[in-house]
């Protein structure tokens, strides 16, 4: 009974054990989920912020980029319109002291005339060059202008195709990764069932065996103990026997004795009665 308790206890304190690992696995297991997750929201988080950061820095950079162009094209159209100032200054000039030097010499009506007409001819040639030069940086300018709202309009659709991408990407991975812990749950429990039930079914085999093996051990200790009381009877049977052969023959003994003792008397009686027999005899 104290080793039977013994092993209760042992396989009690077993089960208790083993019911503790794994409430404690699950807790490990628990934690670690929760520590992944928010390992992988921190790493989210760092990853768009770091992303946000690059993003306002591209964007500064361009902004900064596009007044630093704006502010070099006005000033080298500045220093061209000062060259050109410059230019037209000492071409006036120049012409100034032609004009002068050519009023003064013989011809100076005629030169005027043709000076005049050549003038009107050359601010005419160059105010067309001007205007053409005028007209086609302006068309440069919208095309520009129209290119770059197509080259932005294009990195937004990226960036939102790419965002779009990576959302389903980490979407996907998290069901995934749903499923696939479920599938462990599922799978822990499936196990830590068929563990539940083999055990049980190991208890029951052993309370089983036990029990037959504690029949059968009752069975030969009643066998051993019938045995046991037949010999005892047989042994008494046996020396009832003897006592009886022994009464027996104590009997006979004394029956001999007795009938010779009786014997003996009867001679004895026998002689005596002869005797006085004879003495009467005599006497008479």
């Amino acid at each position: 009974r104290c080793f039977y308790n013994q092993k209760i206890l042992q396989k009690t304190f077993g089960d208790w054990k083993d019911w503790w690992t794994v409430c404690r696995e699950r807790k490990l297991s628990l934690r670690a989920d929760s520590h992944d997750r928010h390992l992988l929201h921190n790493l989210i988080f760092k990853a768009w912020r770091a992303y946000v950061c690059q993003q306002q820095g591209k964007r500064n950079k361009y902004y900064v980029a596009e007044s630093h162009a704006k502010k070099q094209k006005l000033l080298r159209t500045w220093q061209h319109w000062l060259v050109y100032v410059d230019v037209q200054r000492t071409k006036h000039g120049m012409q100034s002291v032609a004009l002068a030097f050519r009023e003064r010499s013989c011809l100076r009506i005629s030169w005027a005339v043709w000076r005049r007409r050549h003038y009107q001819n050359c601010t005419g040639h160059k105010m067309s060059i001007l205007a053409l030069q005028h007209w086609a940086q302006s068309l440069q300018f919208r095309a520009w202008l129209q290119w770059r709202e197509l080259y932005l309009y294009s990195q937004n659709d990226k960036q939102k195709e790419s965002r779009a991408i990576t959302h389903h990407q980490h979407w996907e991975l998290k069901r995934c990764m749903e499923a696939w812990l479920g599938y462990l749950n599922l799978h822990r429990a499936k196990k830590l069932q068929n563990e539940l039930a083999q055990e049980h079914h190991q208890s029951r085999i052993v309370r089983q065996c036990f029990s037959d093996w504690r029949l059968s051990w009752e069975c030969r200790r009643r066998m051993h103990a019938h045995r046991k009381d037949i010999e005892k009877l047989a042994a008494r049977i046996a020396l009832w026997r003897v006592f009886a052969h022994w009464k027996h023959y104590v009997l006979c003994v004394e029956e001999t004795q007795q009938c010779e003792l009786a014997e003996k008397h009867y001679k004895h009686h026998l002689l005596v009665r002869a005797l006085l027999c004879i003495r009467w005899k005599r006497l008479w």
